[in-house]
């Protein structure tokens, strides 16, 4: 993602995973859910499609047999920072993993006609951006990838994303955009409010003191 004087881009090669209902549990299966950390989940993206044996936590892809057919596992593609995919990305558990898995890897942002509602709010939460398009539309971007390498440039402040002189524009609800262009968690947005906090807890200790002894 970078910054230019018409806000702020990402842009690069497109991934296509020609699927719906992709749930949480094929994006990262659930062995790999101990971890307690929210990084170093690049290696299971997709765990059942890009290797061809049996992988654990900690095990490394260079360790694994990859299997040369899964998309991401192909040049350009292993460096994609936009996947595209089609109904119901995300479904499934509501395992946070799953993002940090997207995230870990490189993607920023993902396009599909629908997403699983707590995999949608969690991407937010976590810097990574999920664009949803029409069916028409997506049906186009999918009918572009059999033709060549598709890139693709997504303005986030324009909410447009720029493909060979057409423009596709999206809905994302301001607060939620302002997440990924700011890099927003939850406490960064609490603390937007700090002062209003620090006059609350000066109130409450002036007109219950008895809660404080």
């Amino acid at each position: 993602m970078k910054s230019n004087s018409e806000g702020l881009i990402i842009d690069g090669v497109v991934a296509h995973i020609d699927r719906d209902n992709i749930d949480t549990d094929q994006i990262i299966p659930t062995e790999y859910l101990k971890s307690i950390k929210k990084f170093g989940f690049e290696d299971y993206l997709f765990d059942g499609w890009r290797y061809k044996d049996d992988g654990k936590l900690g095990v490394t892809k260079e360790e694994r047999i990859i299997d040369k057919s899964f998309i991401l596992n192909k040049e350009p593609y292993n460096e994609s920072k936009i996947l595209l995919s089609r109904d119901n990305f995300g479904c499934g558990s509501s395992r946070e993993h799953a993002v940090w898995a997207l995230r870990d890897f490189g993607i920023k942002a993902v396009i599909a006609s629908s997403f699983g509602d707590i995999f949608y709010n969690n991407s937010f939460k976590n810097g990574l951006l999920p664009i949803i398009l029409d069916k028409n539309e997506i049906e186009f971007l999918f009918s572009e990838t059999k033709q060549n390498v598709l890139e693709l440039s997504i303005d986030l402040e324009k909410k447009e994303i720029i493909y060979n002189q057409k423009c596709i524009t999206f809905e994302v609800e301001k607060h939620l955009i302002d997440r990924i262009i700011f890099g927003l968690d939850d406490i960064d947005i609490t603390f937007k409010d700090k002062d209003k906090i620090i006059d609350f807890e000066k109130n409450r200790i002036s007109t219950r003191p008895w809660i404080f002894k």
